[in-house]
Order: C-alpha cells, then sequence, then structure tokens
C-alpha cells in the first residue's frame, strides 16, 4: 500500500540522508529483508546483506559521496524517486575524477511500509565518460 504522499517525501528524505551516512546498512534498513535492488541492466541484489554490499561499493568508490533528492512522486502503486549523485572517484582503483549523474529509482512499497523492489536507472555511458574525464567535459 502506497503510503500517503508526506510520509512517502519523509521517507524519500531519510532514505537520502542514509546514502549520504556513508553506512550501508542504514541504507538497507529501508528495504524489506528479501527486497531486490536493480540497477540498469544489472542483475539484482537480493536481501538486505546484498543491497547493504551495493550500497556500499558507491560509498567504497565515492568517499565524499553525495545523494540529494530531486523529487518523489507516485505512478499508481508505485513511487519514483528521482536523485543526483555527485562524488570524487578516489576510492580504491579510483580515477580521481568528479562524477554527477541523475537518475530515478522506481519502488514498489511493501506491507512493511519498505521498499519491496527498487529498480533504479541513471545513464550508464555517461557515468563510464565521467569516470575517465570528470563531469567538466561535455
Amino acid at each position: 500500500m502506497m503510503p500517503k504522499p508526506a510520509e512517502l517525501r519523509d521517507f524519500a528524505e531519510r532514505y537520502t540522508k542514509a546514502w549520504c551516512s556513508g553506512n550501508a546498512s542504514s541504507v538497507a534498513a529501508f528495504y524489506s529483508w528479501n527486497a531486490s535492488l536493480t540497477i540498469n541492466a544489472d542483475a539484482p541484489a537480493q536481501g538486505r546483506e546484498a543491497i547493504a554490499m551495493t550500497a556500499q561499493s558507491f560509498m567504497t568508490a565515492f568517499p565524499d559521496l553525495q545523494v540529494l533528492m530531486d523529487d518523489i512522486e507516485t505512478q499508481g502503486d508505485r513511487a519514483l524517486f528521482h536523485w543526483t549523485l555527485s562524488g570524487t572517484n578516489t576510492g580504491p582503483g579510483g580515477t580521481g575524477q568528479p562524477v554527477r549523474i541523475r537518475g530515478y529509482e522506481v519502488w514498489t512499497i511493501g506491507g512493511d511500509g519498505l521498499i519491496a523492489a527498487s529498480r533504479g536507472h541513471f545513464d550508464s555511458v555517461d557515468y563510464e565518460r565521467q569516470l575517465q574525464r570528470g563531469i567538466s567535459e561535455i
């Protein structure tokens, strides 16, 4: 069941703060125990532990990771969380390049009020280009 708009906005704001916290378990806590997180065409991360590992991979690659909530909206029984991610790829093996990408997640909210499934989307070609050349070259 979809939360009321004010509750959904509060949930999304807290989720955004979790991404900025550097604590991957905080991100995973917004998901049901058996939830899935799919990013672009990658295989889904299934369950909180796998979701935490996915979040940690971004946090490790971008130690200064910042996520901004651009918008949250509903479409039928789903929520769309629009975001902007920025950071510098200075983690292990990083390129040292700054990155800023926009994307969105399509959430299915479970009966427990947590994310049961999230399908995330962003321009992976632009992301890879920024990893190599930074955000200044457009």
